[in-house]
């Protein structure tokens, strides 16, 4: 079928390229309308669900970003801050050196740590360690920093709970 020129010189279409046409501007108001109501207008059932992540596309990199508004909306509360003073130590020589417990502990009560007890430890251990009953882990960290002691581990028998308890080996001194 020959198409056809009207006043204005435009090409006018057939109809099945009308149709066409038709149908695509009809599926384009059919996908506005399934995204349902804007932000705005949702009810409080709906304004839960997309408090969920979803993905949104940063600029440049093409690759998704999820983004969580309720981690931007509700802040963690901070750690108690580690009273140095309130927390028991004890410090066990492990490494043959005389009189390293001792000087430790000194190091330890002059940093502020409330320091119960030092001696000797008999049994193997690989490396200067800092033992913490779980509810003292983050005093355990900040002790470990004021020794210069990176290794941290969960207490351990016959260490009491109430306390953090360094053992020194020879990679201390």
């Amino acid at each position: 079928m020959p198409r056809t020129r009207d006043e204005r010189g435009l090409l006018l279409s057939s109809p099945l390229a009308l149709l066409s046409a038709g149908a695509v501007v009809l599926a384009g108001a059919a996908f506005v309308a399934t995204n349902g109501p804007s932000e705005q207008a949702q009810t409080p059932r709906a304004a839960a669900v997309t408090s969920t992540p979803s993905p949104t596309r940063t600029a440049g990199t093409g690759r998704p970003q999820v983004v969580e508004k309720k981690r931007q909306q509700k802040k963690r509360a901070p750690r108690p801050a580690v009273r140095r003073g309130e927390t028991y130590v004890e410090v066990y020589n492990n490494s043959g050196i005389s009189g390293l417990a001792g000087s430790t502990a000194a190091r330890a009560a002059g940093a502020g740590w409330q320091v119960v007890g030092s001696d000797n430890w008999y049994g193997t251990i690989p490396a200067s360690t800092v033992y913490y009953p779980p509810r003292l882990h983050a005093a355990a960290e900040l002790l470990g920093k004021d020794l210069g002691i990176d290794r941290l581990k969960p207490s351990i028998a016959p260490m009491r709970g109430d306390r953090l308890t360094v053992i020194l080996t020879r990679d201390y001194s």
